[in-house]
């Protein structure tokens, strides 16, 4: 398959904000990037691409809730397509808000109102009931997608890599913090790929992929801790040399 419509779903790890160039006509907020991985596959392949991916996105707002205005991502589907790519999850459980969070100084969390988000967001007892209930709403999004989309190929394209391996420090974050957000991670690739199977699509596993290749690696497909800087990826998020390599993985699935 090297060409069709191609559509792709998804929040910032899809999106990519901070990587320049912008794509054109990009909704504010979006960070959509003209060197995604979705861009970069449909130029490889010749695919007509469909980018509806946001930063900020669960899956509510793929299946039924609009974003800053935007239509339901869903509704990109017209019955056309030969490929469909998602990735989606994170903003579910709170996957990296809880970093940022567990990488700021702690007195940080008695802070008025702020401190109550930042609590919030370190909660282990609502990380868990996240991930409670993030499977189903992952195998909503892979049957509503094979619904509309009856003939793509459709591909969940699951996290790249944020944390180094246990016994590996990853400042500023302490060592128990770091261990809960291995299991965010680790609980939320498995739920993808139990969706994936479940309703029939492809699985891109950028996370192992991504191993050795986390923020704090010599060759980083992901960005550290720090504060959002105009032209650069943002932190904790893929940068271009991750988009590169999430999109070899995908071409490398079609050909």
């Amino acid at each position: 398959m090297t060409s069709g419509r191609y559509v792709a779903l998804g929040s910032s790890m899809a999106a990519g904000p901070g990587i320049r160039p912008k794509a054109p006509g990009a909704p504010f907020g979006s960070g959509r990037s003209a060197v995604n991985y979705p861009h970069l596959v449909a130029r490889r392949l010749g695919f007509d691409l469909v980018d509806v991916t946001f930063s900020g996105a669960t899956t509510a707002h793929i299946l039924a809730e609009r974003q800053r205005g935007q239509p339901v991502q869903i509704d990109a589907l017209d019955g056309t397509e030969s490929l469909v790519t998602v990735t989606i999850g994170g903003n579910d459980v709170g996957y990296v808000p809880y970093l940022y969070a567990a990488g700021l100084p702690g007195f940080m969390t008695s802070l008025p109102l702020l401190g109550a988000r930042l609590r919030d967001m370190l909660d282990p007892v609502a990380r868990e009931a996240a991930l409670e209930v993030v499977g189903a709403s992952l195998t909503a999004v892979g049957a509503e997608v094979r619904r509309r989309a009856p003939q793509a190929t459709v591909m969940f394209v699951d996290y790249l890599t944020l944390l180094p391996p246990p016994g590996v420090t990853a400042p500023p974050l302490s060592q128990t913090r770091a261990e809960v957000g291995r299991r965010i991670a680790d609980t939320l690739k498995r739920h993808i790929e139990t969706a994936a199977t479940a309703t029939g699509c492809q699985l891109v596993r950028a996370s192992d992929a991504s191993i050795e290749h986390h923020p704090w690696s010599a060759v980083p497909w992901t960005t550290g801790f720090g504060l959002p800087v105009p032209g650069r990826a943002a932190p904790l998020h893929p940068n271009a040399a991750g988009m590169g390599a999430v999109a070899d993985l995908i071409v490398a699935r079609l050909s």
